[in-house]
């Protein structure tokens, strides 16, 4: 089937290379006798007509895969993977979510964002639980990775050689900026990686990390808005020499 699959591919682009070579041979002899800009706007959305029908191809017939959303708080982690995870289901494909059974901020269940969209999911204590519950699955979603332990890469890669599509959405740094859990190793494993941004707070730049707001120096602290805010380097640095001057 894969096989069949790859042949199907290697001949949509064949013909995506003719159809762009017969546009330009067109182009050439007519160029003299019609319009250039209604053949250049011609070729160009039957190039684009071409590129869709190919990637609508692809999506359904490409490989396992990791995908990594990743960014600060408040950047719209889990809205894209939730936006992934609903658009594989609309197109019938089994879907499963897993989010990290000490996330229960918004839901003990539920995968829910800063801005309230759900979905639902099943908790796990452990990456490995998720190679258990993940059978018969076309799609698996994964959230707040970074609270998981570091088998998650190995888990992730098991699941993808399956030719599961795996899409998994974490804090790439803690409040520190230091790397977080298995995020940077699943970056660098990944078939895509997406960097999401939010805004930082104090002057409308792209923020770079999750400032806290509160005395703790655990790791792992459950917060929303009260507890972080998001920030660029130089107001981070900024507030850090705040931070310093009051203690």
């Amino acid at each position: 089937m894969a096989k069949k699959h790859f042949k199907s591919l290697q001949f949509l682009k064949r013909l995506c290379i003719f159809d762009f070579v017969f546009y330009f041979v067109l182009y050439t002899f007519a160029r003299q006798k019609i319009n250039k800009f209604v053949v250049l706007f011609s070729t160009y959305s039957y190039i684009c007509g071409i590129m869709e029908r190919n990637s609508e191809g692809w999506e359904m017939h490409r490989p396992g895969r990791i995908e990594v959303v990743c960014g600060s708080m408040f950047s719209g982690k889990t809205e894209e993977l939730i936006r992934r995870m609903k658009r594989a289901k609309f197109a019938k494909q089994r879907v499963e979510i897993f989010k990290p059974s000490l996330d229960t901020r918004y839901s003990e269940v539920d995968v829910v964002s800063h801005d309230r969209t759900t979905i639902p999911s099943t908790p796990v204590d452990s990456s490995s639980s998720i190679l258990l519950l993940a059978s018969d699955i076309d799609v698996v979603g994964i959230d707040e990775a970074q609270f998981l332990d570091e088998g998650l890469v190995d888990v992730c890669n098991q699941l993808a050689n399956r030719g599961v599509r795996v899409i998994v959405a974490g804090l790439d740094m803690d409040f520190k900026g230091v790397p977080f859990g298995p995020i940077p190793a699943l970056c660098a494993v990944a078939d895509e990686v997406t960097k999401v941004h939010a805004i930082c707070v104090k002057c409308g730049a792209l923020a770079y990390v999750s400032h806290r707001l509160v005395e703790n120096d655990k790791r792992v602290l459950l917060g929303e808005v009260n507890e972080y805010e998001p920030l660029c380097r130089d107001c981070y640095r900024k507030a850090l020499e705040e931070e310093q001057k009051m203690k």
